[in-house]
């Protein structure tokens, strides 16, 4: 799975991953919004890696969790979902909006494949000082630069280049920033 490889999503041992890393993140969504330690202690656990000052609003939705790693001043809203079947790798001081999704894994577009339930996974990188606005969707192998803003409603199909804004289905690149904009 990890290698991007076809993988059988049925398998024992990933199904065993798949239920340890979707019941941690009901547990940290059922957890009392007050509650920082545990929350904190529960992402912790599920997370690859996780930096300084990490703040994810409930609810949030992964498969492994495992997979995710994000660094320090992370912060994302309501309603963030990761599927987790390669790695998600998050930079710096990275701002996700309302129910952002960020996808890793895909489907074979032969039925016959499909159907004996195989998959892919691809990885995604997003880079340093990046905004994600609301309702973007990110789709497997996509890599996201470094100061960077991906306008609301985007849908990620392909890489976005560091110091631009990015909008639109499909995401493109709508103007460069100026070296006095960059973060």
């Amino acid at each position: 799975m990890l290698a991007g490889q076809l993988y059988n999503a049925a398998d024992p041992a990933l199904l065993k991953e798949l239920r340890r890393g979707r019941q941690l993140a009901a547990a940290f969504n059922a957890t009392d919004t007050a509650d920082e330690e545990k929350k904190r202690s529960l992402l912790k656990e599920l997370l690859g890696k996780m930096g300084e000052n990490c703040t994810i609003i409930q609810p949030f939705y992964c498969d492994y969790g495992s997979n995710i790693e994000v660094g320090d001043n992370f912060f994302a809203n309501y309603c963030f979902t990761v599927l987790d079947e390669a790695k998600v790798k998050i930079g710096n001081n990275v701002f996700i909006a309302p129910n952002v999704s960020i996808y890793t894994a895909g489907h074979p577009v032969d039925p016959e494949e499909r159907n004996r339930l195989l998959e892919y996974a691809r990885p995604v990188t997003i880079g340093n000082n990046v905004w994600i606005c609301g309702s973007v969707t990110i789709i497997p192998g996509v890599t996201i630069g470094d100061n960077v803003t991906v306008g609301a409603g985007s849908v990620v199909v392909r890489d976005i280049p560091s110091d631009c804004v990015a909008a639109g289905n499909p995401c493109k690149v709508i103007r460069k920033l100026e070296k006095s904009e960059n973060i």
